[in-house]
């Protein structure tokens, strides 16, 4: 993994680990602390979930990228909203279980960033 960043470096090596319903979403400070590390990734003004738009050169790589992203989701069993067209795609994350965003989230917006590094 070539992540500079020790935060993102540290988050793309743990895995998502199971919520219980009813969980504490992270605290405001904590997401904006995260999402200051994470290029790319926003929170709208309500903080329930962290969102990125990737572009891509064309729809192959577009669909290769959504495949990298669902197999990486079924793997950490925490499962993102992906929304693509052509040469973009859309990820959202969120928590249900905890009605907001976790640790998860960041772990997950880590590792699919790390699936496009070099």
């Amino acid at each position: 993994m070539t992540t500079a960043n020790p935060l993102v470096k540290e988050l793309a090596t743990q895995h998502c680990e199971p919520i219980a319903k009813g969980s504490k979403p992270l605290i405001i400070p904590a997401i904006e602390s995260n999402l200051s590390q994470l290029e790319g990734w926003e929170a709208p003004l309500n903080y329930a979930e962290i969102n990125k738009t990737f572009s891509f050169k064309n729809y192959h790589q577009t669909v290769a990228f959504v495949n990298a992203v669902t197999w990486l989701a079924h793997r950490e069993d925490h499962h993102p909203q992906i929304c693509f067209g052509y040469n973009q795609c859309k990820i959202t994350l969120t928590t249900h279980n905890a009605g907001g965003l976790t640790h998860n989230d960041m772990i997950m917006a880590a590792k699919i960033n790390a699936l496009l590094e070099d």
